[in-house]
């Protein structure tokens, strides 16, 4: 299955992202540690150009699995995220478009 993850940050959080994005990114391109493969993924800005957050589009086995993707991330385990949502894509979502997936596939 396929999901929308959208995690919202609480404010002024650059320097705490700074800090664990390395962590972040592992955990990301591990799919963490096998629960999920991130297809693709960034960072969510605000009109100013500001970071608020990030999303990915991520392949799950269900729900359960995505969601413990989301808050094992090192960003959520460190405070930084305010809220995690989290959409189930149609069965006609066209993975095989997204080329280059972050998370090595297994």
């Amino acid at each position: 299955m396929y999901f929308l993850m959208r995690c919202l940050h609480h404010a002024e959080q650059d320097a705490a992202r700074d800090t664990h994005r390395p962590a972040h990114r592992s955990w990301v391109q591990s799919g963490g540690d096998g629960t999920a493969t991130v297809l693709i993924g960034s960072a969510l800005l605000d009109e100013n150009g500001a970071s608020i957050g990030n999303f990915g589009i991520l392949e799950a086995a269900d729900l359960a699995q995505a969601r413990a993707f989301a808050e094992g991330d090192p960003f959520n385990r460190a405070g930084i995220v305010a809220s995690i949502e989290l959409t189930p894509l149609p069965e006609t979502f066209q993975a095989h478009r997204i080329a280059d997936p972050m998370t090595l596939r297994r």
